[in-house]
């Protein structure tokens, strides 16, 4: 059963308590979960020769693993490492083994790798593959020493040493049911089992069953949280326009409220949306009419650089303004120490806080 995440997903999905229409496509979702229990308890069947962290989580959509990917990819590069980001390059036509080129004049666009893969690609060596042994085996040889891979905690392909989970504290795991009843990819004691942590992101309301879910099944706790990242001088005093297609549009716009930014009106797109002509005329009529700027996701972006050379995307283009984020650990050193383990050659799953 081929799930796209890039659609919308349905509000039943988040609600505690499974509505009718969960209940009636639960059948269907016990046996999508039951298959990727099954694919997740086989053998891996390649290794990369070098440490591989996955980042993943249970759900379908967005919990936050990009600014998490980078965050480690900078944590690593502070403790003197050379990491590599390997990913499926979803949303874009290469298949791979590829090394991605962030530069938009010279390299890849998002329509053939896919958004993440160029953010990952101006900070670290990135490589996107469907085959992700091969993948690995393509970033071994561009020298870096440790692969963070964004997703495939599901994938049972390449041999994990470590599998983070990040959870996103505001939503958790939905109505506790498997797509397409809920967004869970699989149950989530079939899940945690081959998880060595959790990532905790924010402090919402389902922080607390996330926690009780670490000490049920004994696994280590992290908490971060996502923060703007240096807001320019520029953005004082202006009026903005926010638009988003992303997993979770609405924690962009959580995080432009918590930057004490004054937007004025929120546009929300499905995730990876491929943006159009009509789009960007649409956003640029509401700017004009708020008088206000455009602004969006460095993810959104890479995706508008991507698009077609028109006359209203290419003025979206200049005028769009793009707030950064970032995770910030609430303990930085016991991410450090986690690190260091995976890089000292600590056990495959329990690795101590």
């Amino acid at each position: 059963m081929m799930v796209r995440p890039d659609l919308s997903a349905p509000e039943f999905w988040w609600q505690p308590t499974p509505t009718i229409a969960a209940r009636l496509l639960s059948p269907i979702g016990a046996l999508y979960g039951w298959l990727t229990t099954l694919r997740m308890s086989q053998a891996p069947n390649g290794k990369a020769g070098i440490p591989v962290l996955c980042v993943g989580n249970l759900v379908l959509g967005g919990a936050g693993k990009t600014p998490t990917t980078l965050a480690l990819a900078h944590d690593l590069m502070t403790l003197g490492h050379n990491p590599g980001v390997l990913l499926r390059g979803y949303g874009g036509s290469e298949k791979g083994p590829l090394r991605v080129k962030a530069d938009h004049s010279a390299g890849h666009n998002a329509g053939q790798v896919g958004d993440e893969a160029l953010l990952y690609a101006k900070v670290v060596p990135t490589v996107i593959s469907a085959d992700r042994p091969a993948g690995a085996a393509l970033l071994a040889e561009a020298g870096v020493d440790v692969i963070l891979m964004d997703d495939g905690f599901q994938n049972p392909s390449l041999h994990k040493d470590l599998s983070l989970v990040v959870a996103d504290t505001q939503t958790g795991w939905g109505n506790g049911l498997c797509c397409p009843a809920g967004p869970l990819r699989a149950p989530v004691s079939s899940q945690l089992i081959h998880a060595s942590a959790i990532i905790a992101l924010g402090d919402g309301a389902q922080l607390g069953e996330i926690e009780k879910a670490a000490e049920r099944y004994d696994i280590p706790l992290y908490r971060g949280r996502i923060v703007a990242d240096q807001i320019p001088q520029e953005f004082a005093g202006r009026r903005f326009v926010a638009y988003s297609g992303i997993g979770r549009p609405e924690k962009f716009f959580s995080s432009l409220a918590t930057a004490n930014l004054d937007v004025m009106e929120t546009i929300t797109f499905p995730d990876h949306h491929e943006f159009t002509e009509l789009d960007a005329e649409k956003i640029l009529s509401r700017c004009r009419s708020r008088e206000a700027d455009p602004i969006t996701t460095e993810k959104d972006y890479v995706r508008l650089l991507s698009a077609p050379n028109h006359t209203y995307g290419a003025e979206l283009r200049q005028v769009t303004k793009v707030l950064k984020i970032r995770v910030e650990w609430q303990n930085p050193e016991s991410m450090i120490d986690l690190l260091r383990g995976l890089m000292n050659g600590a056990g495959e799953r329990k690795v101590p806080l």
